[in-house]
């Protein structure tokens, strides 16, 4: 079976920064990616490079920012009102997960005055040269359900299930 569209696959992946430093390492933490193949799960240069590989391929992908997270734009470096975070004791570097228009967003606080919090919206690998290891460890058609949601679902959820009751 090869990766296509509307097919879950799984994989391993080493995930480096122009100067070869690991940001991320799936085997590490031994829990592989696993992602619905044409739905926008995973950045678009992976997803074109995985597009026709079957089980067992290993490659090397490197991947220009603006195939990976973007570039970076300085209009998403902005000043809110302290009264925005949930907590108290802010500090430089804090990063917070808020909802966007286009869905999850991370936020990544650049410094804290009295009154104001420059905040930088841009992801934080937005600009960065990637480079990936992938190990495609298998490959399956989706369900009904996984199509419907748009990602894979965990294999203990009742897939026939999920549509009716709108889980996940």
């Amino acid at each position: 079976m090869t990766i296509t569209p509307q097919r879950v696959v799984r994989l391993h992946y080493v995930l480096r920064d122009a100067s070869g430093t690991v940001l991320d390492d799936s085997r590490t933490r031994q829990t592989p990616l696993e992602y619905l193949h044409g739905h926008h799960n995973i950045v678009a240069g992976l997803e074109r490079a995985l597009e026709g590989q079957g089980e067992g391929a290993r490659l090397n992908v490197t991947l220009m920012p603006v195939e990976a997270y973007g570039l970076r734009d300085e209009a998403l470096v902005q000043e809110v009102s302290r009264s925005a975070f949930p907590i108290d004791d802010l500090s430089a570097g804090m990063r917070f997960q808020t909802q966007g228009d286009d869905g999850p967003q991370i936020v990544t606080v650049l410094e804290v005055g009295v009154e104001q919090v420059k905040i930088d919206t841009n992801h934080p690998l937005a600009g960065e040269c990637l480079s990936y290891q992938l190990e495609v460890l298998s490959i399956r058609d989706a369900t009904r359900a996984e199509l419907a949601k748009g990602h894979p679902l965990p294999a203990d959820v009742d897939h026939t299930q999920v549509e009716d009751r709108k889980l996940l």
